[in-house]
């Protein structure tokens, strides 16, 4: 349980700069150059996520159950995690409606994300995971919407076809990784 602590503090930590210390990083960014900085950024969250991942494995193998949820909560997850991967998507098709609408789609979609699978999941490691990652997300969007209001920023949209395809590919990669990938990757198998 310990490297998944380590993991997730130093993983969302970096992630969490924008969150409660935007001012360092301005000046860090300043003093140090954008690609030192996103170099440092960069390792840090690779070994947070690969401390987070061998910390959830390990933590897996001795569950702590804190609660059994009920089955239908394992089919809501599965459809909550649609939209959770058309939200990913948006975030990197330019132009779209959803990125107009929402304007920080990928964090959006981790809200979604792991709120499913908190819904689904009631060992301490799952708790700890993903609500953590929960928090994280709903600190994220507030901070972003409100750096975003205080900027001016809005996202534009383009044609229709732009929000087509990122509901498509998400669509897409969704059933790609619950029907071929959740389960070789993860060791659960969504629909089984």
């Amino acid at each position: 349980m310990t490297l998944l602590l380590l993991g997730l503090a130093l993983f969302l930590g970096v992630h969490s700069t924008r969150i409660v210390a935007e001012g360092w990083r301005t000046a860090t960014i300043a003093r140090v150059g954008e690609k030192p900085w996103k170099a440092i950024y960069s390792l840090l969250s690779i070994a947070g996520f690969v401390l987070l991942v061998i910390g959830y494995g390990a933590a897996r193998q001795s569950p702590v159950v804190l609660f059994a949820p009920p089955v239908w909560t394992r089919h809501l997850a599965a459809l909550l995690t649609i939209p959770a991967f058309v939200l990913l998507v948006a975030a990197y098709v330019p132009g779209n409606a959803i990125k107009r609408a929402i304007g920080h789609p990928m964090v959006a979609g981790v809200k979604v994300w792991a709120l499913a699978h908190l819904l689904a999941n009631g060992t301490l490691a799952d708790v700890l995971l993903f609500g953590t990652f929960l928090a994280w997300a709903v600190l994220g969007f507030i901070a972003a919407r409100r750096r975003d209001r205080a900027a001016g920023t809005t996202y534009p949209a383009g044609p229709g076809s732009r929000t087509a395809i990122t509901v498509v590919v998400g669509l897409v990669a969704w059933a790609v990784f619950a029907f071929a990938l959740h389960r070789p990757l993860i060791g659960v198998a969504p629909f089984g």
